[in-house]
Order: C-alpha cells, then structure tokens, then sequence
C-alpha cells in the first residue's frame, strides 16, 4: 500500500505558478485592460504572501472573487461550464446503455467518473475527456481500493458524494444511477468558483433525479470543513460513506484520515502525485482505512 503523507498547506512554487497560468488565461478571454491585469497582478502576490498558509483552494476563492468583481461577472467560466456539461451528456447517451450491458458495470460507471474528473477548465484549457476514458478503461488504478468502496456501498445507510467539476458531474449522475443507492446525497459548491459544479450545474444535468442535492456553503474549490455552512456539516458527520471526486477535495480532506471517505481523482500536478507517491496522469480510487 502506498504510504500517504499529510498534505503541506504551504503553497510552494509549482502551485503559485498554476495559479497564475489560470489568471493569465482569464486576462486573455475577458480582454482585460493593461491596468486591470496590473492591479491584479499586485493583488495576486500579495494575497499569496499574505495567506502563505492557507489552503490553495482558499487563495483561488479569493483569487477568484477579485476577478469577478473587477470584470462584475460572476461566474467566470460560464461558457466553459455550458459547453462541459453539454459534452458530457452526449457522452453520457452514448456510455449508459454499455454501463448497463457491461459484465462489471459498478466498474465502468467508476472508471468513467474518475475520467470525467479531467474536465477541469481551472486546471487547463486542453483536455481530451474521450482520450481519458480510453486511457481509464485500459489502465490499472494507481491505487485501488475500489473493491472496498464497492462493499462500503452495500453496507452503508447513507452516502454523501462530494462533487467536483462541472461536465464531471454528468459522469457522477451515471455513478449514482448504476450503484442504485436509497440515500445519496450529492453535494456542489456553494457559489460559482472556477469551473466546479454548483446548485445551476445539478439542476440543468437533472441530478436531482437521482440523489438529493445540497450545495457546502462555501465558494471555494475545495471541501474547508471550518467554512461550510452547518446544513453540509450535520449531513457530513452522518453519512456512514463519503465519495469526494477531485483533487480540490483531496486537499481539503486528506488531513481529516477518515476511514469512511473514498478519494476518487485524477492525478493531474507533480504536487498530487508526490502526496500520494504515484504518476502525473494516474487514476486513483483510494481511502485511508
């Protein structure tokens, strides 16, 4: 088994960097003025040396919010959200009836989730989701504790399944929809931040018709326990299993080693694949029991 590390809070140099290529990205599709890109800029060192301990996922939400306040626009990746989950569902057409006709379909309906985490307009503007599910369907996990997710699944009451990214989310539905589960609460975050899924994104994928649906109360990429809103905490400390997609998720949770939480993501940074010791690219069903 793979010997995980906590995880440093402490932004280092390859994170900051990524930051600033998402920003820099933005400053091209918005046009922004040489001015606006100045005080941005300043805006952004500073915030980091500032927060130089802050959870990454709390330095974009604030990366985040300036931005949308400089250009008014409050969801900066709408297009790019429209477009994901409108690729998805295509997808999601053509993959349902082969998850349902598969010898394993908890199998096929669990690798095409995790490919779908690699719809990450935060992350990057290119990205093949088609190339990714090959790549899934054919790879071996990095580390795999599928098996134990799949008996977790039987044996649980409840199950809260913390969402990612939008387009991914319509991945998730077709997860949701194969395991057949009575209690499944599906969870986005609780306001427009990058591209990740939130209240919009389940309503216009239809996820309401296969889990209830709440939103973490805190516009962040990530699940910070400390700032969600008390409605997510009870529902947390309930569930008998937790299902978090993502590496924005893996960060704000992997500190918490709890035993009912199974971290489904891409590994998609150098930062990642040194935590969890595997390769850039890997696909990773993992708890920490």
């Amino acid at each position: 088994m793979n010997s995980i590390s906590k995880f440093d809070t402490f932004l280092n140099t390859q994170c900051k960097d990524c930051f600033l290529r998402t920003y820099l990205r933005l400053f091209d599709k918005f046009n922004l003025s040489d001015s606006q890109r100045d005080d941005f800029i300043k805006f952004f060192h500073s915030t980091l040396e500032k927060d130089k301990h802050a959870l990454g996922s709390e330095i974009q939400r604030e990366l985040n919010r300036k931005l949308s306040l400089t250009l008014n626009i409050n969801n900066l990746f709408a297009d790019e959200k429209a477009k994901s989950n409108s690729m998805a569902q295509e997808l999601y057409n053509d993959w349902k009836p082969r998850v349902f006709a598969a010898k394993n379909p908890f199998e096929v309906a669990l690798k095409l989730s995790i490919a779908g985490n690699i719809m990450d307009y935060g992350a990057s503007n290119n990205f093949d989701v088609n190339n990714s599910i090959t790549r899934v369907m054919l790879a071996k996990f990095a580390i795999d504790h599928s098996k134990q997710l799949q008996n977790r699944i039987k044996e649980a009451k409840s199950i809260l399944y913390i969402g990612d990214n939008a387009g991914e989310i319509v991945f998730d539905k077709l997860f949701i929809e194969t395991i057949n589960h009575p209690n499944v609460t599906y969870v986005v975050r609780g306001g427009a931040v990058l591209n990740d899924a939130t209240l919009t994104d389940a309503k216009d994928t239809d996820m309401y018709s296969v889990a209830k649906v709440i939103d973490n109360g805190f516009d962040a990429p990530s699940t910070v326990l400390s700032k969600c809103s008390p409605e997510f905490i009870n529902t947390y400390k309930s569930a008998e299993l937790i299902i978090a997609k993502g590496q924005g998720n893996l960060e704000g949770l992997i500190n918490e080693d709890d035993s009912r939480i199974f971290f489904l993501l891409m590994v998609k940074c150098d930062v990642i694949a040194n935590l969890l010791n595997v390769a850039k690219g890997s696909f990773i069903v993992y708890n920490p029991n």
